[in-house]
């Protein structure tokens, strides 16, 4: 299936036709991980969604999921296996160990940062803290601040969670896609989808530097405000939705079996106009 592009531009156009004539080595994807924050609402399961703010250089004004890149600090997040297997998780992640466990702690990371919400968390010891704040938090820095810490750098997420006696729980984490930056972009990413519950007692934080609107919304109310031309979605971002448009609560998106093969769409450039190639075993809805 081929998408028209309208962001592309002449240099993302030479880049295309000198990474296929063999003239130019396409940049190597950084590892990412995206959170679909998933809740049973009465009617049917709603997504997170931040909205790119219009000063941003790419998809400004595109409502995404909360993401981003792996630091390397990211591979300490304390984790808990119970009932997952690393090796197994890693098989489907495509990555080595370090990388699968960089993986995990950078999609929990990176919810926290956007979107205030620490998802797959559980106390690892008596009276370990909560980000509602509820009983047994225990003196020093309040959660806010230690998010602040976090975005500035000043903290790692593993340092909060061993502080406060919390562990991440990878079952609670569900794959569920794989997309990779098309090969002509000076600034790839290959990024893998991870799903999660809303975790009881907590609620999105409001607009911050990555986004200036934050919304629940279900999947396919989504879908049909892009195709009135109310709300962009990227690619990834809207096929994912139309999967979870099926699903019959939060259970069911967190449960069902999934094969996840990798997508890397291709950029192609033909008589002046600039189009998406997107594999055809994608069932992309818009």
């Amino acid at each position: 299936m081929r998408i028209q592009l309208s962001w592309f531009n002449a240099q993302l156009a030479q880049r295309a036709q000198a990474i296929a004539a063999g003239e130019l080595t396409p940049a190597v994807p950084r590892d990412a991980a995206t959170v679909i924050v998933v809740r049973d609402a009465p009617g049917g399961v709603e997504v997170l969604m931040l909205r790119r703010p219009d000063s941003m250089r790419f998809a400004a004004g595109a409502y995404v999921f909360p993401g981003g890149s792996v630091d390397p600090a990211d591979a300490q997040t304390p984790l808990g296996w119970d009932g997952t297997d690393e090796a197994v998780l890693g098989q489907a992640l495509g990555a080595p160990a370090d990388l699968t466990r960089a993986l995990v702690g950078a999609a929990v990371r990176e919810t926290w940062e956007e979107a205030g919400l620490l998802v797959a968390a559980r106390p690892v010891r008596e009276r370990a803290a909560r980000p509602d704040g509820q009983a047994g938090q225990p003196a020093g820095l309040s959660w806010d601040e230690d998010r602040a810490a976090l975005a500035a750098g000043q903290e790692t997420l593993a340092e909060v969670l061993r502080r406060r006696g919390i562990e991440v729980q990878v079952q609670a984490l569900t794959f569920c896609a794989r997309w990779i930056t098309p090969a002509a972009e000076p600034r790839r990413f290959d990024a893998r989808f991870f799903a999660a519950a809303l975790p009881d007692g907590q609620s999105e934080s409001g607009p911050n530097a990555e986004a200036d609107h934050v919304a629940w919304i279900r999947p396919d109310a989504a879908l049909d405000a892009a195709r009135r031309g109310d709300m962009t979605l990227l690619p990834p971002t809207a096929t994912t939705l139309a999967e979870f448009a099926s699903a019959g609560g939060v259970a069911d998106v967190l449960g069902r079996p999934r094969d996840v093969v990798p997508v890397q769409p291709t950029l192609v450039s033909e008589d002046d106009e600039a189009w998406l190639e997107i594999p055809d075993h994608v069932a992309y809805p818009l």
